[in-house]
């Protein structure tokens, strides 16, 4: 089987994996322990906190450890929207956001909150002037993803964070699909917080992480925690942590030289395709990651597409949930206009460091197959 859904989730990488066993079996202590044993895991901790800041350009007194990108998105939004009630009650965020993104707004609705959630155009881009349109002297809180895991478009957060800097408006973004594929610079970004996940860069699954500007107030989801300053309840993953910070060091001191590769793959794919009048890449043309290419196969449900190219060895994903064995529309695709049969018509292929022009070729000859046979 060659994969081909990395925007999904990742395989760990052999040098976190050693990490992860070594820390397991040597540095096994709670690091909240006052002996020797939790002072060792205290110290990795605390190393892995430092390099985990230096990649975002932020200080290590902002970075909470948390069990996945999507715990890092809930914990963060609340948190920080429940500490600053009192200056208004008006929320922006996208209509493309993850789940875990529009969940919490929906709970945070529940509570008072009143929510704007902004359209895309037609590339999945949010418009700068829409938000700036919906600002008002309630809005303290915006949350928008710094690429769409559908299709791969890249948010313009550098000129909405200084939009939203100027206006004194919190700015959180769910950077899970970007972490370790494109630079974040919080301070250039104007970022209050970012969400990010071990295994999306080679890491291992259940663990993520929070930036929160140690300027930054927020409030403790569950009073009384004591780990992670009571940020999040519950003894933390330390060899877990300690290996998400090697995997994505080692992405980063690579992270031009992957995406000269992905953005090669990319152009191969394209190449091979054969029959254009069937398929359509989706996203913005020039403002997006390489690494993922969102499809739509004219006339073909996604889920379908996806299911042959299975059956052909390769594993894509639809870019969207299916529920009782029927492929739900996107919603990216809905809100770039598209009405529902074409929303299901997507697929997503996305690349890892591993992935070769062979895969490549392969995978396009099968989807020109499957194209060509309805």
């Amino acid at each position: 089987m060659i994969y081909l859904d990395y925007a999904a989730t990742t395989p760990i990488s052999s040098t976190a994996l050693h990490v992860y066993t070594e820390v397991a079996t040597n540095f096994f202590g709670n690091t909240e322990s006052l002996h020797d044993v939790g002072d060792g895991a205290l110290n990795i901790l605390s190393e892995s906190r430092r390099q985990l800041a230096n990649y975002v350009n932020g200080h290590q007194d902002g970075i909470y450890f948390t069990g996945g990108g999507s715990e890092s998105n809930h914990l963060a939004i609340t948190s920080i929207v429940r500490a600053h009630s009192s200056k208004g009650k008006h929320l922006i965020t996208t209509m493309t956001e993850h789940a875990s993104v529009l969940n919490t707004f929906q709970l945070l609705e529940g509570e008072g909150f009143r929510i704007t959630k902004l359209p895309v155009d037609s590339q999945g881009k949010v418009s700068v002037k829409d938000l700036e349109d919906t600002i008002e002297s309630e809005t303290i809180f915006v949350s928008i993803g710094h690429a769409n895991s559908e299709i791969g478009t890249l948010q313009p957060l550098e000129e909405i964070g200084r939009l939203l800097k100027e206006r004194n408006i919190l700015f959180h973004s769910d950077c899970v699909q970007t972490f370790g594929k494109i630079p974040i610079d919080v301070k250039k970004l104007q970022l209050d917080s970012i969400s990010v996940s071990a295994h999306k860069v080679y890491g291992p699954k259940g663990v993520g992480a929070c930036y929160l500007s140690p300027n930054l107030s927020w409030k403790p989801n569950i009073s009384g925690s004591v780990h992670e300053k009571g940020f999040r309840p519950g003894t933390l993953n330390v060899p877990g942590i300690a290996a998400f910070v090697t995997a994505v060091g080692e992405l980063i001191e690579n992270i031009e030289a992957n995406a000269e590769k992905f953005v090669g793959l990319r152009e191969h794919f394209l190449k091979a395709m054969s029959n254009d009048a069937k398929f359509k890449v989706e996203g913005h043309r020039s403002n997006h990651l390489p690494s993922i290419l969102g499809i739509r196969t004219h006339g073909i449900e996604g889920q379908y597409a996806m299911l042959e190219m299975n059956r052909k060895g390769f594993a894509i994903s639809t870019g969207s949930a299916c529920s009782a064995g029927k492929q739900m529309p996107s919603k990216t695709m809905l809100s770039m206009g598209l009405n529902e049969d074409e929303a299901r018509e997507l697929i997503r292929i996305s690349f890892g460091t591993s992935t070769s022009k062979k895969d490549i070729e392969g995978a396009a000859n099968a989807l020109n197959d499957i194209l060509n046979s309805v």
